[in-house]
């Protein structure tokens, strides 16, 4: 049986291992090819982790949004590409959702001038600016919902069968 840590300041690969209720030793079992040496240095920032280390580590706690972390904190590509998602509840998410695409909508017509002769003017580079970072908000917010379902299944609060069975289907 593993010693409780009692380190302050503990990063999110050690509190979501923890979170999980496991050891170090149980976390490496269930990732296979990551030792329980590894796990430390990772948690105590002596290596830094590896992509494929993060994939299993987000099985092996039920926590998808350490993938998104990762990319948007810690690889150079996804720092610069990737924008980080924080989990909230499901009504929050689709608040902020139905808000963003409230705002755009009355921006279409706007949108529509803009880019209808294929060049943005200097006059439009503020309007187009804005509905820029709208659409970017939209994106940002469904990117939040997939990661909460992703949560949810990896947790079992959803049943991913269930939930695969009902896309793609016309009502």
């Amino acid at each position: 049986m593993g010693r409780k840590s009692t380190k302050e300041n503990k990063n999110i690969y050690q509190l979501s291992r923890e979170n999980a209720g496991l050891t170090r030793e149980k976390a490496s079992v269930l990732m296979d090819f990551v030792s329980s040496d590894r796990i430390e240095r990772i948690e105590n920032e002596k290596s830094a982790p590896h992509p494929e280390e993060i994939l299993a580590m987000a099985d092996a706690y039920k926590k998808p949004s350490l993938c998104n972390h990762y990319c948007s904190k810690d690889c150079p590509i996804g720092i610069k590409y990737v924008p980080e998602i924080r989990i909230r509840d499901l009504a929050h998410i689709t608040l902020e959702m139905l808000a963003s695409l409230n705002s755009v909508e009355k921006e279409r017509n706007k949108l529509i001038e803009i880019t209808a002769d294929g060049e943005i003017q200097e006059r439009e580079y503020a309007d187009f600016a804005m509905i820029q970072d709208k659409s970017e908000k939209i994106s940002v917010t469904a990117d939040a919902m997939k990661l909460w379902v992703r949560e949810m299944i990896a947790t079992g609060k959803i049943d991913q069968k269930k939930l695969d069975s009902y896309k793609n289907t016309e009502r």
